[in-house]
């Protein structure tokens, strides 16, 4: 055989793998993905980064895996090429959504990526009736520690100064309070990033008598300050020991900012609430530029790619801070991060309330995240609350594929 037409019947052999050659489940028969649903919550969060948009995963053996994030129409292409797919073979399924469609995958199509991620760990969950978190080694921690972004606290009421609201928030059971550097209201009024630094002293001073000296507190800059006056703030407040400065400078800018900010400041650098994969982390991890990742689910591509950005992590002791987004990526960031054995703080705001949608979800108590023994992510859904915006049961084909390698490995058509 011709060495052309042998690679052109192996890649063909190969890209069937995920629905014929490879094994199935342990003791269970193989099962196909027949269509992916798009539902609407109610208040549905009209920020992308922070979509709760419910997805689900349907398979033919009636197993169902549910995810959250991203679009319609982002979805929609993705989910097209699972249609028909063996939901076991994650990694393989991931890595064709990403790089099928000629161009590599930017930030919000990877988040509807890390949407369907999400539901196919829910299924494998499900099919072995094992959290996922067992899947993924087992927990490190008894819990995952949480600090208040904008959740309901008793005792905080509307425009309490900074200090009464951080002895609530730490009192709560929080880990650390947290607040935006120089909030103003969200009226579009001018906001004069100079003028606005020379009161930021007094603001973190206020936290910090409020944690009391042991406490810890936590301010975002929220990418409002450019290098000069973030380079200002941060020397300013480093006397007051903030846990961590949050997204000091514009992300558009952070592999050229964040190594010139690293060599001037002193306090601890969080940042990266809007990148998404391992590839634009990396740099930033390796040099030590920051020391706390913003990375978070389904934002980075899912599980699958929230545990390789993990593993850098891990390799230069750099902690893992994600943000907050829907409520049920926030209950696969306890599986998934809580078998992180590098330091975790997760942003939260949901307190103990129970979402019409999701009666089941979320284990939360005393300013803490718990894991549970619930099969895949762990939750559950009420239909009769959401709104069905897309259905998606053919295959996308067209102008969409994979090369393979004679050893199996993945290439770009």
């Amino acid at each position: 055989m011709k060495r052309r037409t042998f690679l052109k019947s192996l890649s063909a052999t190969l890209a069937a793998a995920a629905t014929s050659s490879l094994p199935a489940f342990a003791g269970l028969p193989k099962m196909k993905i027949t269509r992916v649903k798009a539902y609407l919550p109610p208040n549905p969060n009209p920020l992308f980064n922070q979509s709760d948009m419910v997805v689900t995963i349907e398979t033919d053996a009636g197993i169902t895996g549910v995810g959250e994030g991203g679009s319609k129409d982002l979805l929609s292409q993705a989910a097209g090429r699972l249609i028909g797919k063996d939901p076991q073979f994650i990694e393989l399924l991931w890595q064709d959504m990403n790089r099928a469609f000629f161009y590599p995958a930017g930030r919000e199509r990877t988040d509807a990526i890390g949407a369907l991620d999400l539901a196919l760990w829910d299924i494998k969950g499900k099919v072995q009736k094992l959290p996922i978190h067992e899947l993924l080694g087992g927990m490190v921690r008894n819990h995952c520690e949480c600090y208040n972004t904008a959740g309901i606290i008793p005792g905080i009421t509307p425009g309490m100064p900074i200090k009464e609201r951080a002895r609530a928030t730490v009192e709560a059971g929080y880990r650390a309070f947290r607040f935006g550097a120089m909030d103003l209201p969200r009226d579009n009024s001018t906001f004069n990033t100079r003028e606005r630094i020379n009161h930021l002293t007094d603001e973190c001073s206020a936290a910090r008598e409020g944690v009391g000296k042991d406490g810890d507190w936590v301010i975002d800059f929220h990418q409002r300050f450019d290098l000069p006056d973030a380079i200002r703030g941060c020397n300013e407040i480093e006397g007051l020991a903030p846990f961590f400065v949050e997204d000091p400078v514009r992300t558009e800018a952070f592999l050229q900012d964040l190594p010139i900010l690293r060599s001037k400041v002193n306090v601890p650098l969080a940042a990266g609430e809007e990148w998404g994969n391992r590839w634009d982390f990396n740099p930033l991890v390796e040099r030590h530029d920051i020391d706390f990742v913003r990375a978070t689910l389904p934002n980075v591509g899912g599980i699958t790619e929230m545990m390789k950005i993990a593993a850098i992590c891990e390799t230069h002791f750099v902690g893992i801070v994600p943000h907050f987004t829907g409520p049920i990526a926030t209950a696969a960031l306890v599986n998934c991060l809580g078998t992180y054995p590098g330091p975790v703080l997760m942003e939260y705001n949901y307190q103990g309330r129970t979402l019409p949608h999701l009666p089941v979800c979320l284990d939360f108590k005393n300013g803490k995240l718990f894991p549970n023994e619930r099969p895949g992510i762990g939750v559950e859904l009420d239909f009769k609350q959401l709104t069905q915006i897309a259905e998606i049961t053919e295959p996308v084909t067209a102008r969409a594929q994979t090369y393979f390698r004679p050893d199996g490995s993945i290439t770009n058509w």
